[in-house]
């Protein structure tokens, strides 16, 4: 059976995941705080370094709105850790090397680049309100845009 695809208004699934710290960050530490959560192919590529960056930039907006970020990936501890220190990125990167957490947003899908298929994370976004809640989800992220929307909705 397949599994119900997330909508706005579902309270956000439950996770646990290791940050580029070696902590382990979970979605209920942030209970009373907005958080977004953005999913994003690997570390150190363009679209990826670009999304992070603007991310990085924007943050004090952010979290002076009571909006914490974290970045979800399937790559390491260790990637995530090299990516934050040369960006010098300023929030949490989560290591999903399982991929459980792709899994429960509903990330994990089947891409195609050149003719050729296969899985990866889709580029997507969940903005969840304090009380745990999805209040907006972004799927298929452009990246040129994308922090600039969120802060319309944040």
């Amino acid at each position: 059976m397949a599994k119900k695809e997330l909508l706005e208004g579902d309270k956000a699934p439950a996770f646990t995941l290791l940050s580029d710290e070696g902590e382990k960050v979970s979605l209920k530490d942030f209970k009373g705080k907005s958080v977004i959560l953005y999913f994003y192919p690997k570390d150190m590529t363009p679209g990826c370094t670009q999304e992070a960056c603007d991310f990085r930039d924007e943050a004090a907006k952010f979290k002076k709105a009571g909006t914490v970020i974290l970045g979800v990936s399937k790559d390491s501890v260790e990637s995530h850790a090299k990516f934050k220190a040369k960006h010098k990125l300023n929030f949490p990167l989560l290591a999903d090397t399982e991929g459980e957490v792709c899994d429960a947003y509903g990330v994990w899908q089947e891409k195609s680049l050149y003719g050729r298929k296969f899985m990866g994370i889709v580029r997507s976004t969940f903005v969840i309100a304090p009380t745990g809640k999805i209040l907006k989800i972004f799927r298929k992220v452009k990246v040129a845009t994308h922090v600039a929307d969120l802060r319309a909705v944040v």
